[in-house]
Parts: C-alpha cells; sequence; structure tokens
C-alpha cells in the first residue's frame, strides 16, 4: 500500500514539471511582444527595451524559465499586465467560485448517475434500462451552452425564480450567492449525468457476468444485497476514474457555462486574459488548472484501495 502511493506521488510530480515546461515554452511561442503590450501604442523602441530588460526577457530561455520557476514555488505568479494586480490572489478568489459549481455538479450528477446506471444494468433490457440508456443519450446530445440558455430563460427569465445575472459571493450574503449558483449547477450536473449513467451501466454489467456473482446469488442473497455489497465497489472503480476526469476537466473548461450565466470564475478570467494578451494571467491560470487537474486524478489513484483489494495488498 505504501509502496503505491509513494510511486503515485512521485510520478506527479516530473508530470506537473512537464506540464510547467509546456506552459512556460507555449506562452513564449505567442505572437506579441509582452513588454510592448504592456506600455502601449504610444511606447517608444527604448522603452519597450527597457521593459523587456527589466522583465528579465532578454536573457536565455533557460534561465527566464528557472526564474519563474524560482517565483511561482515562493507563491509569486506574477501581476496582470491591465490591472497590475497580483495574479495567484485573483485566480485563487476566481477558482473559488468555479469549484463551488464543479465539485456540486459532479457530486449530484454522481448521486443521480450511479444509481441509475447500476440499476439499469441490472433491468439490461427491460423498460427501465431502454428509458434510462435513452435519457442519458439525449443529455449527452444536448450541448452545454444550449442547456444552458433554456434554464435560463425558463428559471431565470420566465418563472424568475433565480437571478440571470450578476453574482455575490458567500462571504457577502451565503443565501444570495447559493441562488446564483443553482441554475449553473443544474445545466452541469444534467450534462454530466449521462456520461456517468453510460458509464456505471457498462461496468455494472460486466461485474454482474463475473463468477462471484453468480456464487452470491447462489447463497440466495437479494438482488439489492448482490448489487450493493457484492458489486458496486467493482463496479464503481472505472466510474471513480471517469469523476475524476470529469472533475479535472470541468475546472478547466467551465468558461463556457460562466459566461453564459455571467459568472467570475477561473474559466471566464481565462479567457478574458486570453482576449486581453494578459499573459501572466494565461500563464498562471493555463499552470493552475494543470496542476489541479493532476492532483485530481492524483487523488482518484490513492482511493483505488478502497475499490480493488488487490491493490491494498
Amino acid at each position: 500500500m505504501i509502496r503505491f502511493v509513494a510511486g503515485r506521488v512521485l510520478w506527479a510530480i516530473p508530470t506537473i514539471f512537464v506540464v510547467s515546461i509546456a506552459v512556460f515554452s507555449m506562452m513564449r511561442m505567442i505572437p506579441g511582444d509582452p513588454a510592448a503590450v504592456m506600455l502601449g501604442d504610444l511606447a517608444t523602441p527604448d522603452q519597450v527595451a527597457a521593459m523587456r530588460d527589466q522583465m528579465g526577457m532578454d536573457a536565455p530561455i533557460i534561465v527566464q524559465y528557472v526564474r519563474w520557476i524560482e517565483q511561482i514555488v515562493a507563491g509569486d505568479f506574477g501581476r496582470s499586465i491591465l490591472t497590475n494586480d497580483p495574479v495567484l490572489p485573483l485566480m485563487l478568489e476566481r477558482f473559488s467560485v468555479s469549484a463551488s459549481i464543479v465539485v456540486l455538479a459532479v457530486l449530484f450528477a454522481t448521486l443521480i448517475a450511479v444509481p441509475a446506471g447500476m440499476l439499469a444494468a441490472w433491468r439490461q433490457g427491460s423498460f427501465v434500462d431502454i428509458g434510462t440508456v435513452g435519457l442519458a443519450t439525449l443529455l449527452l446530445s444536448i450541448p452545454s451552452f444550449w442547456l444552458g440558455l433554456m434554464i435560463l430563460l425558463v428559471f431565470g427569465l420566465y418563472l424568475k425564480w433565480f437571478p440571470v445575472i450578476g453574482y455575490v459571493s458567500f462571504a457577502t450574503d451565503p443565501w444570495r450567492a447559493a441562488t446564483f449558483l443553482v441554475m449553473p449547477v443544474l445545466t452541469l450536473t444534467l450534462v454530466e449525468i449521462g456520461v456517468i449513467i453510460r458509464m456505471a451501466r457498462a461496468s455494472a454489467i460486466e461485474v454482474a457476468r463475473l463468477e462471484y456473482i453468480t456464487h452470491a446469488r447462489a447463497k440466495g442473497l437479494s438482488e439489492a444485497a448482490v448489487m450493493w455489497r457484492h458489486a458496486f465497489k467493482n463496479a464503481f472503480a472505472p466510474t471513480w476514474t471517469l469523476l475524476g476526469l470529469i472533475l479535472g476537466g470541468l475546472l478547466g473548461g467551465i468558461a463556457v457555462t460562466e459566461t453564459v450565466f455571467t459568472l467570475p470564475g477561473l474559466g471566464r478570467l481565462l479567457v478574458d486574459a486570453i482576449y486581453a494578451r494578459d499573459y501572466p494571467i494565461v500563464q498562471g491560470c493555463i499552470l493552475l488548472i494543470s496542476a489541479i487537474y493532476v492532483l485530481v486524478n492524483l487523488i482518484v489513484d490513492l482511493c483505488y484501495p478502497f475499490f480493488d483489494p488487490r491493490i491494498a495488498r
């Protein structure tokens, strides 16, 4: 067990290192001069050269990377070109909004989709199975931005149950902040239910054909006991892997949902920074999202012994 944990942790370190190299290299390949962007169109060549020297951009690329890593380790992600605000506090503030939406959506989708998928597998070929698979296929076919707009139109504009624009932080007014999150959480929950149902159903069907399930039934156990006590852990293991991929992917790809509901999240911050060519924010957001993705999947791997006794041994 200790060997398994140590191996996964050690693999995460070089992965983040490679990601940092990729992020740094890609940012350097973007057309344009950050120093010229910071100074504006009226800057003279001498002013641009002085700014490049101040930013350390005249140093060799390896020296620039080492300096950047040293700053990152110290918690300094630089300052925004447009606002001159520190990048790290800005990212963490926006990340809290995105994380609250994504975590709640994945949690609700899992609580609904996993039991539905296992029930469909246990009733394979029945109307319950056909209806569940049909619902999952329908939800997979609907674009997230269109679903978000329809939810916004119905619950925000027609029924007026929830606010359609703006955002209030939980520190200011927790109840009102929750009302701003209901529609985006509902959107992402419906979007992810489809893929989780299909994975849970496929895994449960595969496990239901194993010999130990037949043995459990031969002992006279009820179908509910066989499904939840004997099949659930092994059937949930592949779904758990999928949940890690979904969670990491949503944290980095929630920009569309945040734009539809005008939420100040990390994805929207990244998109706005790309349009404004605010390089420090773009670089910091991509690195943060990549690190979170690696961390989430590391946690998923470390939880595998709870589902697979062979790993625990």
